[in-house]
């Protein structure tokens, strides 16, 4: 081999260490591929239980916030609750083991089985929520889980794991099948994991995203979060600015699908402006904003500073002083531009909302796209409406995976308990956001199905049938 292209010994360390990790989840997987449905959802509640204990909840919150400083406590702790809970009634009663549906008139048995070992990569907004959602999902499949959390993570995923460890011991599974990556937590480590493990589910920044398309193995990546939200003229202006400051406040907006643009049509334009004002927002006027500005992006780049933190620690950063900025709950600014150079259109992950005015629904969907050209593809849309059919019109022309109706956005867009969408912290942007999936990531997407196919009544139209109709209408022969 060409020395140039020698594998360092640092990177054979590396292999090694990924390799071990991995043989280890490969020889736990094979014994729980032996568990049947009943033992496999005694296991999925072990794990969910681990999360979900109130003591343990609170100790993971707490540390997620001392170790990476985002978002808040209490929030992290009903985040916590609640999309666990969410989706562990989502896995009651599914089948994900054996026979899973028959088809008689078809002659078609499908039968669930596991992917193998699983690499996950998950954010340090959610060090906490986001593992546990995968690592669920995963058993519900029997398959084995391999977290490569990010650094400022690892010391909750840790704890975690241990909270999982000792539930896997109580029901008699295999510890191994719940591992992670030691820390230090190594750009080449990840790189690694993803191409020795069976599949890969990546949340998190786009360039983790990225390399996992490019590994070799199938990946699933979820798109940029840059969620905008229409208030039409037919909203209750107080019920969409409550759900809005409820969604966008929440956990200081560590959410993908927290709202980072409201683009208000003109007609309620004034009302929505002071709605907002009540739930808590501060309106910047243009100085204040370009002060902001330059806080948030000093070299272009979203800053870490401001990343997750309260309106008033942001504002205090931005050296705007105050009464208004010491109680705020979140900061508006005013924006008419999208792309690079109004950054304000991007995503923030901050209680800081952009507010756009249309002349009317037409204009706000343009508005929209221009915003999703620049970042957020794919995601998702808010609508404040009382026209459902506008709900309906968004879904068919607008580049969305998932239209939320006079909803709270970040609480809806990854499952609710008032809507029917899976609950998951890791959302699909199809296409439009470069994504292998365009719905929310769920168990689903860690099984392999084997379909058996026996012979059925025959079902062959003739060609009259197929192109009788076809030929008449066009005058064929």
């Amino acid at each position: 081999m060409d020395m140039k292209t020698s594998p360092s010994p640092e990177h054979d360390g590396v292999r090694r260490q990924v390799a071990e990790c991995v043989a280890r989840a490969r020889a736990a997987q094979r014994v729980y591929d032996g568990f049947d449905q009943e033992r496999v959802d005694e296991v999925v509640l072990a794990a969910g239980w681990a999360i979900m204990e109130p003591a343990r909840n609170r100790a993971l919150a707490e540390l997620a916030v001392a170790d990476t400083g985002l978002g808040n406590v209490e929030d992290k702790v009903i985040k916590n609750h609640r999309k666990t809970l969410g989706l562990l009634r989502d896995l009651r009663g599914a089948k994900s083991v054996g026979v899973i549906s028959e088809d008689k008139a078809k002659g078609v048995i499908e039968i669930a089985r596991p992917i193998g070992v699983v690499g996950a990569v998950t954010p340090s907004t959610n060090p906490g929520a986001t593992p546990a959602n995968k690592i669920i999902n995963a058993l519900k499949g029997r398959n084995a889980v391999i977290l490569a959390p990010s650094p400022k993570g690892h010391g909750t995923s840790t704890l975690l794991l241990r909270y999982i460890h000792e539930e896997l011991d109580r029901v008699g599974a295999p510890r191994d099948l719940v591992q992670q990556l030691a820390a230090p937590v190594s750009k080449a480590a990840t790189q690694e994991l993803m191409r020795q493990v069976d599949l890969v589910v990546v949340t998190g920044s786009q360039n983790n995203v990225r390399a996992a398309y490019e590994s070799g193995t199938p990946a699933i990546g979820v798109g940029a979060g840059n969620v905008s939200v229409i208030v039409d003229e037919t909203a209750d202006p107080a019920q969409a600015a409550e759900k809005i400051r409820r969604s966008k406040t929440f956990d200081n907006a560590t959410s993908c699908s927290s709202e980072n643009s409201v683009v208000i049509v003109e007609a309620v334009y004034q009302r929505m402006l002071d709605a907002l004002r009540e739930q808590g927002g501060v309106l910047l006027d243009a100085a204040q904003k370009q002060r902001l500005q330059q806080t948030m992006w000093p070299a272009g780049k979203l800053s870490a500073a401001v990343t997750a933190k309260a309106a008033p620690v942001i504002a205090a950063l931005a050296g705007l002083h105050g009464p208004a900025f010491d109680s705020a709950r979140f900061l508006m600014v005013e924006e008419t531009g999208t792309g690079e150079q109004h950054p304000f259109s991007g995503e923030k992950l901050s209680p800081v909302l952009t507010v756009y005015r249309a002349r009317d629904f037409e204009h706000a969907q343009d508005i929209v796209r221009a915003i999703y050209a620049y970042e957020g593809a794919g995601h998702s849309i808010g609508l404040h409406s009382q026209r459902p059919q506008r709900a309906l019109h968004l879904g068919l022309v607008m580049p969305a995976c998932r239209i939320i109706v006079n909803q709270a956005h970040c609480f809806a867009t990854g499952g609710s308990f008032d809507n029917g969408l899976p609950f998951s912290l890791s959302m699909g942007c199809g296409s439009w956001g470069r994504n292998s999936i365009s719905d929310n990531l769920n168990y689903k997407h860690y099984l392999n199905i084997t379909r058996v196919a026996a012979p059925c009544t025959p079902d062959e139209p003739s060609m009259d049938d197929m192109f009788g109709a076809y030929r008449r209408r066009h005058g064929l022969a």
